[in-house]
């Protein structure tokens, strides 16, 4: 079997030869290398929130774009008065405007509630 090299940035390079995960696993540790995560741990506070900020912005936007499209089908479809789309109407406005201000508080951009979904391509 071929073995493959392996060099993590500003360190020496580290030969690993294994047909199973397992021992693959264990040279890495053994040379010192750092798991796959450990870099990218952020304990930052301000950052934790918001992370949580924009994933629950991201949702709330998700369902409002959503309820958006269940009431043009609904006016489509012909089952709403002309008082209860005025009503709707103000409702979804007021409810995105609010979605704005939340965004603008945590210093979202739009783009940020908009999550790459890789080959699926973009959530919104």
């Amino acid at each position: 079997m071929k073995g493959e090299i392996f060099k993590m940035s500003g360190e020496t390079e580290c030969a690993v030869q294994s047909a199973e995960l397992g021992e693959f696993s264990q040279t890495m540790r053994a040379a010192g290398l750092p798991r796959a995560g450990a870099r990218r741990l952020n304990i930052d506070p301000e950052q934790v929130k918001n992370g949580l900020a924009q994933l629950a912005l991201t949702l709330v936007k998700l369902l409002h774009e959503l309820m958006e499209r269940q009431a043009i089908r609904r006016i489509d479809q012909g089952g709403l008065s002309e008082v209860e789309i005025d009503r709707l109407g103000t409702t979804l406005m007021k409810q995105g405007e609010q979605i704005d201000k939340l965004r603008e508080a945590f210093g979202l951009s739009e783009d940020d509630l908009n999550l790459d979904l890789g080959p699926l391509g973009r959530l919104l």
